[in-house]
């Protein structure tokens, strides 16, 4: 550690802890020790604003002077470091004698230094992240969040090391549950646990090698950890079909033409063994309750996400895919509905259903009393003129003010 020690000839310290060991010269030694942990030269004035009557006489005791009138107190650095020198009490003056009363003085340049080389070790688990968490980790070295998660270097890397050994073994293939993964992972069910700084960590990482989109509360993290396979809860996360078969259950309630809500819980042990080659995915329930209603047994297969796509309607329309079934996807015509579909299509390939600009135009031409649209806009990576449409004419289409047509493509 570098500090401030001048080697020359030895100061007499028991000279010194008479002269300026005394208490009531407390405050000018610590100003001392300020300026030369700032590299700051030790001349000129220092005042006190307010001193007591045992700081005031110390002070002229130290310099031999008169006692002085006024509120303030003002002793000259130079004056100091003449004293102490004149008397052999330090041969080198001043800083040398403060560095021997009170010991080595770490300068602060050095000390930031020294915490700017460990900050900067503390992010060296990040360098192990496979390449397509680069990005997050650049950023996670500018924002500040491990700073405020850790406080502290040592804590730091600590911290980055137990995050890096989880994201590695993330996306979890088959899925499993949030706390047997800490377990595996991190030697502890509870690392995990929502609140905990890994917790964010991970969660933020996540995100980013999934391409989760931003949130808050429980519903969003329970989702959000689903993205990358790990289940807070199996029984709570659900998406609702129609039509599709492949498990008895799902067998029986297509026969009946009734819809069936499927747990994200069932689908990681039993998902359907018989995909169809088409599956129509809605957002809103309006559409598959008619759907029901009009085509019963022989609607064609169809997911309805619900708004945001659940951990459940996720896992069943990536294993769908997988397995060859071709994904037709159609929302609401606005900001919103615009965000769904796209959160949707970071995450497994779809094909517009009656969902592009041409649609949109259609559909609001066909409704002269439709809602302004409203909110933040946002782009359609699947029609490049979808944007464009809906910023021209300023109205949202919702997916019942287009029931029709989806029914008719959903008749057998």
């Amino acid at each position: 550690m570098s500090t401030y020690e001048e080697p020359g000839p030895r100061v007499d310290r028991d000279r010194l802890a008479r002269l300026l060991g005394d208490p009531g010269l407390a405050w000018l030694v610590e100003r001392v020790r300020r300026r030369l942990e700032r590299d700051e030269p030790l001349t000129g004035p220092i005042t006190l604003a307010t001193p007591t009557t045992a700081e005031r006489a110390a002070a002229e005791r130290l310099l031999g002077r008169t006692p002085r009138a006024g509120r303030s107190l003002t002793v000259r650095l130079d004056a100091v470091d003449a004293v102490l020198r004149r008397s052999g009490i330090s041969p080198k003056g001043l800083a040398p004698a403060v560095t021997a009363l009170t010991g080595p003085v770490a300068r602060l340049a050095d000390v930031r230094e020294r915490e700017a080389n460990a900050w900067q070790d503390a992010y060296t688990p990040l360098n192990e992240l496979r390449p397509e968490l680069a990005d997050w980790a650049a950023r996670l070295r500018q924002d500040g969040l491990v700073r405020r998660l850790a406080r502290t270097p040592h804590a730091a890397r600590a911290l980055l090391t137990d995050a890096a050994t989880a994201l590695r073994a993330l996306p979890a293939e088959p899925a499993v549950s949030l706390s047997a993964f800490a377990a595996g992972a991190l030697g502890d069910a509870h690392a995990l646990d929502d609140s905990t700084p890994l917790a964010t960590l991970v969660l933020s990482g996540i995100r980013a090698l999934t391409g989760f989109p931003d949130g808050t509360g429980a519903e969003w993290r329970r989702e959000a950890w689903a993205s990358a396979g790990l289940l807070k809860d199996a029984l709570s996360s659900t998406v609702l079909t129609l039509g599709l078969r492949g498990t008895p259950a799902l067998d029986w309630t297509a026969d009946a033409g009734e819809p069936a809500v499927l747990t994200l819980r069932q689908l990681t042990r039993t998902p359907p063994r018989t995909p169809p080659a088409t599956m129509y995915v809605c957002e809103n329930p309006t559409v598959l309750a008619t759907a029901a209603d009009t085509h019963g047994p022989a609607c064609s297969p169809l997911v309805c996400l619900q708004g945001q796509p659940s951990a459940a309607a996720l896992t069943l329309l990536r294993h769908l895919n997988t397995q060859g079934s071709a994904l037709r996807y159609h929302g609401d015509f606005d900001w919103g509905g615009l965000r769904i579909a796209t959160a949707l299509l970071r995450r497994v390939p779809w094909l517009p259903w009656r969902y592009t600009a041409a649609d949109y135009r259609t559909a609001a031409a066909a409704t002269p009393l439709a809602p302004p649209l409203t909110g933040t806009p946002t782009t359609a990576a699947w029609d490049r003129d979808l944007h464009p449409a809906l910023a021209e004419l300023g109205v949202r289409i919702e997916e019942e003010a287009v029931l029709d047509a989806l029914l008719a493509d959903l008749a057998p």
